[in-house]
């Protein structure tokens, strides 16, 4: 056997990627790249191979890609998708080798052959590999890698471009188109092994598994979409439940296609002593955030900043609430600087202007700044003042978890949606935010006191809400 796979993970944006290998005549490809392609040229070299492939399953719309990136510093040809018509057409393919390419096409990367086969649902474009290793003379492929089609316990959602990239109408053609990709689907060998671009916690799907890779057999057995021989019945099933998309895909979806800007012409941000009136000179001119943990943030903070925890959901939550055409300025320890900026880059928010020591609010009363707070309250006393109408409850998750369960005197604005409609919160009464544990109601609390709120943070959320037995509707 010559084949040669690594596989790679991004936790925050739960993005699989693949090296694929020949050992034989030392060349490789890579499957669905990140932007940041570090790792792909240290493996390469690690392990004695030469880039010549770039290829990917379809045209993202939860990272930036790598593909434009790797083909500008390695010269590799590009293998994508000319499949779904001229509107999922990539446009930057002319700048570089490339090979466009359709259902049924075949291509070698050294003795390893790979099957191109279009299964449109996710996206029209969308591709999924076979692969056949010609080293160790199989006469069938030995695994498939699926990108967005099938998951390892789920399959891709087909309402992307309908409610991230405004494609009205296209939700239940594309479930449709799903079902169809998925009869072809169960005709595939149960033995092929298969390799997905995403695991748990993508936005991509609503119930993907958390192990790395499956098999066509397994999926078969398990995976609920494939239990399905009625197609309106699939189509119903599919569409129901699915998450709020964030609202960053739309931008990755068009930067994808175009071909994202290389990073050679990003700027990196200067690094500013701490200073409260420098903070104040940036909130004239965009958004400040505090990566700071919630409790840090809460106990002090300089009036005006947003708080993003810089956690597995900073990327995430970065996404839904900074914009693309407003300068960011990041509050940040100086060791974590590189690494919160190459997230930013990920999902192409490379408009980070400078950057300063989260410190910076403990200076602030020494220049007359103002230093803010909130409280955090627990679920008891948050019970207490919820039903003497002293505070307007705000609950920010999502659709689907209001839908599971809230508390009565709920209002329900999803986090993400919260900076648009902010309009809609009194102020009239202190506003006590809310979600599942604490988390997203503490970014929502920091925004809306941004926004002259005065607020507080329920501590657990609506877990230790219903642990506790308190009153609680599904209504």
């Amino acid at each position: 056997m010559s084949l040669l796979l690594k596989y790679f993970y991004d936790d925050r944006l739960a993005q699989a990627s693949y090296l694929v290998g020949c050992q034989a005549t030392g060349e490789a490809i890579v499957i669905d790249p990140s932007r940041d392609i570090s790792a792909y040229l240290q493996t390469a070299e690690a392990e004695g191979v030469r880039i010549v492939g770039i290829t990917e399953t379809h045209i993202h719309a939860d990272f930036l890609s790598g593909a434009r990136e790797l083909a500008a510093q390695t010269g590799a040809t590009l293998y994508l998708s000319a499949e779904g018509g001229p509107d999922w057409t990539y446009r930057f393919l002319e700048q570089y080798s490339a090979r466009p390419v359709h259902d049924g096409d075949t291509f070698n990367i050294g003795n390893i052959k790979f099957e191109v086969m279009h299964t449109p649902g996710h996206t029209p474009e969308h591709i999924a590999l076979l692969v056949t290793d010609g080293g160790a003379k199989a006469s069938a492929p030995m695994g498939i890698f699926s990108g967005d089609f099938v998951f390892v316990g789920d399959v891709g959602r087909p309402d992307l471009l309908e409610k991230a990239a405004g494609v009205r109408g296209s939700s239940e053609i594309m479930a449709r188109k799903m079902f169809a990709s998925l009869q072809r689907f169960k005709k595939l060998p149960d033995f092929l092994q298969l390799w997905p671009a995403h695991g748990a916690g993508s936005a991509c799907g609503k119930a993907l598994g958390a192990i790395p890779s499956s098999t066509v057999g397994y999926e078969k057995m398990v995976n609920w979409a494939l239990g399905y021989t009625d197609e309106k019945a699939f189509v119903e099933a599919l569409l129901e439940g699915q998450p709020e998309p964030p609202r960053y895909f739309a931008m990755m979806k068009k930067l994808n296609r175009e071909g994202p800007p290389l990073l050679s012409a990003v700027a990196t941000p200067q690094r500013a002593e701490e200073s409260p009136e420098t903070v104040r000179q940036w909130l004239d001119q965009g958004t400040v955030v505090d990566t700071r943990a919630a409790s840090a943030f809460a106990k002090s903070h300089l009036a005006g900043v947003l708080n993003i925890p810089y956690n597995k959901s900073f990327v995430t939550w970065a996404g839904w609430l900074l914009d693309y055409d407003r300068p960011i300025y990041l509050l940040c320890g100086g060791d974590d600087v590189e690494a919160i900026t190459k997230d930013l880059q990920a999902i192409g928010l490379d408009n980070v202007e400078a950057t300063m020591g989260n410190g910076v609010h403990t200076a602030a009363d020494a220049d007359g700044s103002r230093v803010m707070s909130y409280p955090e309250v627990e679920s008891e006393d948050a019970a207490r003042r919820i039903d003497r109408g002293e505070v307007f409850l705000l609950d920010v998750r999502n659709a689907a978890e209001w839908s599971e369960g809230h508390i009565p005197q709920a209002t329900h604005i999803m986090l993400g949606h919260l900076a648009k409609r902010v309009h809609e919160v009194p102020r009239d009464r202190p506003v006590l935010v809310q979600c599942r544990s604490g988390g997203r109601s503490a970014i929502a609390a920091g925004l809306l006191q941004a926004h002259g709120f005065e607020v507080q943070n329920m501590l657990g959320g609506y877990e230790e809400w219903a642990r506790l037995g308190l009153a609680a509707t599904s209504r």
